[in-house]
């Protein structure tokens, strides 16, 4: 039996990262929200255990970092290479591509964090059910999708009482995982390889850390016991992942009873007496995969169900975040009517970039290995540079001032620029920052210019001076809201013109 149809402006399929970030930021813009799950509990399984910089930047932005931390594991992001736990004073930090906490320091109001997905999520629902205009509704599943110019309409069945019902929206967001229902029913292909390699993982708590003491880390590459294999701590106070090779044609999962399991740990932990209370013993498939296109009329991917990545350099479930805060933004500013339709374009444009060299990189077997200075980039994406202000009481970064429109950054003269963010009368709202001179400087501010800053923290145009300001503001406003970006910078020449006016 079906019940009346339900309207909602977004709907996002999958209560994962990707989705519960792209619901919440949607949702804080006083947008109706609907999030659905087919799973009734979240999931108890730790997944991924690194949050990179930009990812605990969202957090700290939304006032949930201290909530996240409380989760947390105090590690270096780093992995540690070393014969077995036991011996691992004897081994060395190798660089992942996740800055220390003294590069963190430079960089960020913030740092890396070691929190498993299963306790992270939490944060997240809790705060997105905390919303007005949200709501959560856990055990449903997608059964049918209508999609057209006009928008989307579900059939959902609820799992425990089998009751169908239909619900409109005018965009949908696919956050549904690997095996999505949404792009299967969309018949959106995928490219990659979904056999790469398998795992073995166990999942068990055993008191590991007293064989660590201070050497506090995001993962052990283990070298000597039973062979190359990896520990990863997964949750307080002491869970832990096991991982190593597996081999289907030599290898059953039959095979591998507790007690060969417990064997297993004591070898790669060195500590024969271990007694470890083991929770799952499973294999994982590694594979990677791009969605052939993360956009069908007004549905979108995001996350897994856009592309998939290996465990290799920790960047799945932080690519997933960013994808649902950079298309949630950019819904609710369409939504809101301070954007064009056009700028969702941008989504898939900016993001795949992304997703594609995280796929790569994670189909190499050392992948793992990166220098920070190659991949902070790929994780900051450009924003602009964290600097902490002068004298305030409360510390603040120049990131701390990003509006949910646009900012307008300038020197102490900003009064020409005050002016002309008052004669836009753009529908996009503009919050002029007038910063001190050496931090204006260091944003790349000179003189009587301007930065405008999109609410991710990149930069949407830069002046040199203040000598045309509300008709370049209008220009550049309405680049980024049009979804142009090929003018929102001056060109090399213009800038020299301004310069020397």
């Amino acid at each position: 039996m079906r019940a009346a149809k339900d309207v909602v402006p977004v709907v996002v399929v999958g209560a994962g990262p990707a989705g519960l970030t792209a619901a919440i930021t949607i949702a804080q813009s006083g947008i109706e929200t609907l999030l659905l799950e087919r799973r009734s509990q979240p999931s108890t399984a730790p997944r991924a255990t690194a949050i990179s910089t930009s990812t605990m930047e969202l957090m700290r932005a939304w006032g949930l970092e201290e909530r996240v931390r409380e989760r947390g594991l105090d590690a270096e992001l780093q992995p540690w290479l070393c014969t077995t736990l036991a011996t691992a004073a004897g081994g060395r930090a190798l660089d992942a591509g996740f800055p220390t906490r003294e590069q963190s320091a430079l960089i960020s109001p913030t740092a890396p964090a070691c929190v498993p997905q299963n306790d992270l999520e939490p944060v997240l629902e809790s705060h997105l059910r905390s919303l007005p205009t949200a709501r959560v509704e856990r055990g449903a599943d997608v059964v049918d999708i209508e999609s057209n110019a006009a928008g989307v309409t579900l059939t959902v069945r609820d799992r425990a009482t089998g009751r169908e019902r239909r619900i409109a929206s005018h965009y949908l967001i696919a956050a549904d995982g690997i095996r999505s229902t949404v792009r299967s029913a969309l018949d959106i292909p995928v490219r990659g390889r979904d056999h790469l390699a398998e795992r073995l993982v166990v999942l068990f708590r055993a008191p590991l850390w007293e064989l660590l003491g201070e050497l506090r880390y995001v993962i052990y590459l283990i070298t000597g016991g039973p062979g190359p294999c990896t520990f990863v701590p997964a949750g307080l106070p002491d869970r832990w992942v096991l991982g190593a090779d597996w081999d289907a044609a030599r290898d059953r999962i039959e095979d591998l009873t507790p007690e060969r399991a417990t064997t297993l740990l004591r070898l790669a932990s060195g500590d024969p007496s271990l007694e470890p209370g083991i929770e799952h013993v499973g294999i994982v498939p590694y594979g990677v995969h791009l969605a052939e296109r993360f956009r069908d009329g007004r549905v979108y991917l995001v996350g897994d169900a856009a592309h998939r990545v290996t465990p290799r350099g920790a960047t799945g479930m932080n690519t997933a975040v960013r994808d649902g805060y950079d298309l949630g933004w950019k819904l609710a500013w369409v939504l809101r009517g301070w954007a064009h339709e056009r700028l969702l374009d941008t989504y898939e444009g900016e993001r795949r970039p992304v997703a594609k060299h995280n796929a790569v990189r994670s189909a190499d077997p050392n992948g793992s290995e990166r220098s920070v200075a190659e991949e902070l980039r790929v994780d900051l994406g450009g924003r602009i540079p964290h600097l902490w202000l002068p004298g305030a009481e409360e510390r603040l970064s120049t990131l701390d001032l990003l509006a949910d429109g646009l900012t307008l950054f300038t020197g102490p003269h900003e009064d020409a620029w005050e002016a002309a963010v008052a004669s836009t009368a753009a529908q996009v709202p503009v919050t002029v920052r007038s910063l001190d001179t050496l931090t204006a400087r260091a944003l790349g501010v000179a003189g009587r210019g301007g930065l405008l800053v999109r609410p991710d923290g990149h930069p949407a145009a830069l002046w040199a001076g203040d000598a045309d300001a509300p008709g370049a503001l209008r220009t550049a406003i309405g680049s980024v809201v049009s979804g142009d970006r090929s003018q929102t910078q001056p060109r090399e020449g213009e800038r020299l013109k301004r310069q020397a006016a």
